[in-house]
């Protein structure tokens, strides 16, 4: 069935397009509404034939095809909310047991049936994670937990110094009593590492016990898992190599969390499962991830020429536009296709939350370039205990600055979509996320790039190693005390270039380790720099 094409002044087409393209799914209370994006029926016909091929493809998929064949590895997180897909019933059965295991050990420390060493319940829970591994989590954290309910969270989700021993003060004497989660699925991630060591170091000078404090989230046998088991932690949970960290919050990475929170982790998985279901649908119109990547494939020209602008009105979900930027950029942003050509693909996401965005970047989303295309997240039900002051209710003005922006997007002749739901709880959060992993993985096949590796992300860890690498050389050049210049330096070690030698000594000279710099800093190639 057609539709009528977008218009930006005609609001009888915008009613038009929005009764035909309107998606609902009633047991989820969840719409969908792509009609304010310039998609139309010519472009859907000439689309309907990639797609066939792009739900085929996820079908092989959550058969178990290795879909990811640059890494030789299947992609599985979808039977992470359904075992009984996973095509090896073993598998099954662990994602099963371990999702029991989640759940019982949430409990126990939410409970105080397991105590900290100090004979007192666990009171705190500090999350060592990067990427997806600390992304998913504070997802989860931000989203879900109520106030007073279970244990608070912090963060280590970078190798910040200072962020570091900004957490590590707030906890203070409370390590003795914190529960410690390292996530890393090789083992051998340095940022993690890193983290834990930090953590390890300032926990056992207060007078903490690691071992009865440590958790371990990573794959069987990896490094990390080693020394958890010989050093018998508290608990290790595992990773499984099919699982990407931009799609593992449905795993332990995202299941402990919200078991720690007291969040209800089975309606979570519950609410992804069921939009896994809607998104099987093989005829687009009644398929909103289908709808969602046909969307952004026709907004961006397949090109992914336009931006995701994220504008979820709630607080709570006020992380979730940074969550997406790793799924939708880590997965989309790839230089080559599955054929080997140059293709540059990616779609940038950023955002915020309504209304602050009101008295932000909405400028010039209504006025400035047009280069994007937004998406807008609503929650019908407000809190009932915010009353109403003056005949004045805050959700009310929330509803209007929603509809009034994407009015006036609407008549500059931007392009949005909108999600909503009736209410927003765990079953609606796995729903959303769900919602967003199948159309990137549509939207990736009709773009023809492999959506499960990442090998930028790889490229900027061997380069980081190698800085590592050439620092260690610099100062063992200049360990002799004698002052160089950064030409002498580089020259001296006969690898790496004048500008990285220049930035490590930047970086050296700027913390208490013994070295100088004699010169001026807006003359780099006239500076010596020594130790001693």
């Amino acid at each position: 069935m057609r539709f009528p094409d977008f218009s930006a002044t005609d609001t009888q087409i915008q009613w038009q397009r929005f009764c035909d393209l309107l998606w609902y799914h009633d047991d989820l209370g969840l719409w969908l509404d792509i009609s304010r994006m310039h998609l139309n029926s010519s472009d859907l016909e000439v689309l309907a034939p990639p797609l066939e091929k792009a739900f085929q493809a996820m079908q092989a998929l959550e058969a178990g095809s290795i879909a990811n064949a640059d890494e030789s590895r299947q992609v599985g997180h979808y039977w992470l909310r359904h075992p009984q897909l996973a095509p090896d019933p073993e598998v099954g059965k662990h994602i099963a047991a371990a999702i029991d295991d989640i759940e019982a050990f949430g409990q126990a420390i939410v409970s105080g049936a397991i105590k900290s060493p100090t004979g007192e319940p666990f009171t705190d829970v500090l999350w060592i994670g990067i990427g997806g591994s600390g992304l998913g989590p504070l997802l989860m954290i931000r989203a879900l937990q109520e106030n007073g309910s279970g244990l608070p969270f912090h963060f280590f989700d970078n190798v910040d110094p200072n962020g570091m021993s900004r957490v590590l003060a707030q906890l203070g004497d409370a390590l003795r009593t914190t529960l410690v989660v390292t996530v890393s699925k090789s083992g051998g991630t340095p940022e993690p590492h890193l983290g834990m060591e930090q953590a390890r170091h300032r926990l056992e000078a207060v007078g903490g016990t690691w071992a009865a404090q440590a958790v371990a989230i990573t794959m069987a046998d990896s490094k990390l898992d080693q020394k958890a088991s010989e050093e018998q932690w508290l608990k290790r949970f595992d990773m499984f190599d099919w699982v990407g960290g931009r799609t593992s919050v449905t795993s332990a990475v995202g299941l402990l969390p919200g078991a720690l929170i007291g969040s209800d982790i089975r309606s979570f998985l519950a609410g992804a499962a069921q939009m896994d279901e809607a998104t099987r649908e093989v005829d687009v119109r009644r398929n909103p991830a289908a709808l969602m990547a046909a969307a952004w494939y026709t907004a961006g020209n397949g090109r992914g020429t336009r931006d995701m602008v994220v504008l979820p009105y709630r607080d709570r979900l006020e992380v979730f536009s940074r969550y997406l930027q790793q799924l939708v950029m880590e997965s989309l942003g790839k230089r080559l296709d599955r054929d080997g050509t140059v293709v540059h693909q990616g779609i940038a996401v950023y955002g915020n939350k309504g209304s602050t965005d009101q008295h932000a970047y909405v400028q010039q989303l209504r006025d400035g370039v047009d280069n994007f295309f937004v998406t807008f997240i609503e929650v019908l039900r407000d809190s009932e205990d915010i009353p109403v002051i003056n005949d004045e209710l805050p959700g009310d003005f929330l509803d209007g600055f929603l509809q009034g922006t994407r009015s006036a997007l609407t008549e500059g002749g931007r392009q949005s979509l909108s999600i909503s739901m009736r209410e927003f709880d765990a079953r609606r959060l796995g729903a959303l996320i769900a919602l967003f992993e199948r159309a990137v993985g549509l939207y990736g096949e009709l773009v023809n790039i492999n959506a499960y590796h990442q090998p930028g992300v790889e490229a900027g860890k061997k380069a980081a190693a190698a800085i590592l690498t050439l620092q260690g050389k610099v100062e063992a050049v200049l360990s002799d005390g004698v002052p160089r210049s950064v030409v002498e330096i580089q020259q001296a070690i006969g690898e790496g270039s004048d500008e990285s030698v220049f930035w490590i000594l930047r970086h050296l000279t700027g913390n208490k380790r013994g070295y100088q710099a004699q010169g001026q800093w807006d003359s780099p190639a006239s500076i010596r720099f020594s130790k001693g």
